[in-house]
């Protein structure tokens, strides 16, 4: 796979886990706390084995800057699946608008390449 790809994609499998990491407890607010972050804990340590090499390959050909503002764009977009799909939370106009705005502003972080 193109490094320029690779990192994507590694990104985007990255989220979906540290978004249930984070957020998957929800739905089970009797279970205990300290179950809620052991189980979430067990899932970030997933998460990296995705995230760091995501990073370290995608450094071959983005700055520091452009993976950290894929990784975030990336978060919103698998946020708002999980949101809606997940959680059964639906996602408003203003919650759009707002990601569009960050997603706007993410856009010109590459507008040098």
């Amino acid at each position: 796979m193109s490094p320029h790809t690779t990192p994507v994609l590694m990104l985007v499998a990255s989220n979906v886990f540290m978004t249930f990491a984070w957020y998957g407890h929800l739905k089970f607010k009797t279970s205990p706390l300290w179950i809620a972050v052991m189980a979430s804990w067990a899932i970030a340590f997933v998460e990296y084995w995705f995230a760091v090499p995501a990073n370290r390959i995608g450094s071959a050909v983005y700055s520091a800057a452009e993976l950290k503002t894929m990784q975030e764009v990336i978060t919103l977009v698998v946020f708002a699946v999980f949101s809606v799909f997940y959680l059964k939370e639906p996602l408003g106009w203003n919650h759009l608008i707002g990601f569009g705005l960050i997603a706007t502003g993410a856009a010109f972080i590459f507008q040098a390449r």
